[in-house]
């Protein structure tokens, strides 16, 4: 069997690494004693993987890991154990327990909500307003890096929601093994159409990770 967990990865400790989260809840595992399942080969490692790396710098609302048990465990003993064993800024408020054939979390995962907290109140009163306008458009280009280049391309097709209130701006952005739309490649292209040239401070929360159900809606992945 498999257990999907949801954890949270605060402000606190934002500006941790993945490896380091992954490194956390592998000792965090360990600690547990819960009958986790481990690889075969020269260098045996916990079998855990999860849904999507979170950016640093970024928090995490309902970010969630996947984590192969040797033998049964219930899902109630799986996070009273772990959250004894985790630190108080990494605990786990769901867990759910699935079949090892469940479909991994990376390949159900189609897109993430977010909302960016804008830090500056001047920049907030030009970008809000600049939404609409570049809804509105068919094509809006921004700039894709990878390790091996760095290229325009069009990310309106992987814009599902976007609106602002306050110094907030909510988003939900196409999140693929193929294809995605990061929160910096949006507010490269928003501050563009609000004709903002100077560096805008922000805070990335990622709220929840989503993808597809049957009829094509798309749902918290922790529930597919």
């Amino acid at each position: 069997m498999r257990m999907l967990g949801v954890f949270e990865k605060g402000e606190r400790i934002r500006h941790i690494g993945h490896l380091d989260i992954q490194r956390s809840f592998q000792r965090g595992l360990r600690r547990s004693g819960l009958p986790v399942a481990y690889s075969n080969g020269f260098n045996p490692h916990i079998l855990i993987t999860f849904a999507s790396a979170l950016s640093t710098g970024a928090c995490g609302r309902r970010e969630i890991l996947d984590v192969t048990m040797a033998s049964g465990v219930s899902e109630a003993e799986f996070l009273e154990r772990m959250n004894r064993a985790m630190p108080p800024e990494l605990q786990l408020s769901a867990a759910r327990a699935v079949d090892d054939r469940h479909p991994s979390l990376m390949g159900m995962l189609c897109a993430a909500s977010y909302e960016i907290v804008l830090r500056d109140p001047d920049c907030a009163e030009k970008l809000i307003p600049a939404i609409p306008a570049m809804m509105a458009k068919e094509s809006v280009t921004a700039t894709r890096k990878t390790k091996t280049a760095v290229k325009e391309c069009d990310i309106r097709p992987l814009i599902y929601v976007l609106e602002g209130s306050g110094q907030s701006i909510f988003a939900t952005l196409a999140l693929t093994e193929r294809e995605a739309c990061k929160p910096g490649m949006l507010m490269e292209a928003l501050s563009r159409e609000a004709g903002l040239d100077r560096e805008i401070r922000t805070l990335v929360i990622r709220k929840e990770l989503l993808g597809k159900d049957e009829e094509g809606k798309l749902v918290p992945l922790e529930q597919l």
